[in-house]
């Protein structure tokens, strides 16, 4: 080892430390810092913050690929003048991610195809950004994880994993009723999560109709309680964007037909 030289004893210690980025980047950078007149505390700090920067890329992207989003979507993409009646404010306040420190909720309501799952899918890609923790599901996906868990005995640590979440989204409620099982596992779900976590729900049903998806007054009541106890509620009650869309695919069609 004493016949070695200073780099590749660094290398082999930067290797052994897991620091990939400085492992790639020490050189360049002491070039860079050389050239410059820079000293030593300048070349390590600079080492240093590329290293954090990556690690927080890293980490970043690990949150986004374990919260499953089914479509990545952002703010940027969404069409907000297509929708007027959505409150942008609001969403764009949410952005910020303070609902998540004081566990409140969110619940997207409205027609089908106003962007509600767009929305959803935004706001948890700014949570993991923020360095929280997110998972995405349906809510047919879900009952049905729930199900299979309870089915195997691991429906305890399938309740454990979904602990671990700062924010979990519940996409579609309301397009298929449950059995009595189902509904009994989703609403344990909200149950364990109520003041602990904070819950996104995205639904095309007014509060009333809710009995017709969980097939049970009392524990729909129970529910709705939990769930709007804190929340903030964003309507999209705008045309649909698939019908807008077919609407205009037919016109062309007409135009270019007559």
């Amino acid at each position: 080892m004493g016949s070695k030289k200073p780099a590749i004893l660094l290398e082999h210690y930067l290797k052994q430390l897991k620091l990939p980025t400085m492992l790639r980047e020490y050189q360049a950078i002491a070039a860079a810092c050389a050239k410059e007149g820079q000293d030593h505390i300048a070349f390590l700090l600079r080492l240093a913050e590329r290293e954090l920067l990556d690690r927080e890329q890293r980490a970043a992207e690990r949150r986004l690929k374990a919260a499953k989003f089914p479509v990545l979507k952002t703010l940027d993409t969404f069409d907000f003048a297509a929708q007027p009646g959505i409150n942008k404010p609001l969403v764009l306040e949410l952005t910020r991610g303070d609902y998540l420190d004081i566990q409140e909720n969110i619940l997207f309501m409205g027609n089908p195809g106003t962007g509600k799952t767009h929305l959803a899918t935004a706001l948890g890609h700014s949570a993991c950004a923020q360095g929280k923790r997110v998972r995405f599901f349906s809510v047919t996906g879900l009952v049905t994880q729930l199900l299979e868990a309870r089915e195997e005995r691991q429906l305890e640590r399938l309740f454990n994993r979904l602990a671990k979440y700062h924010l979990i989204i519940l996409d579609e409620f309301g397009y298929v009723p449950f059995a009595k099982a189902g509904a009994e596992l989703l609403f344990e779900v909200v149950s364990r999560a109520y003041e602990r976590q904070s819950i996104l729900l995205t639904t095309n049903l007014p509060f009333e109709n809710w009995t017709e998806i969980l097939g049970n007054e009392r524990m729909t009541g129970a529910l709705l309680d939990r769930i709007t106890h804190r929340v903030h509620i964003i309507e999209a009650n705008g045309e649909s964007y698939r019908l807008k869309d077919a609407k205009k695919r037919a016109k062309r069609q007409h135009k270019e037909n007559p």
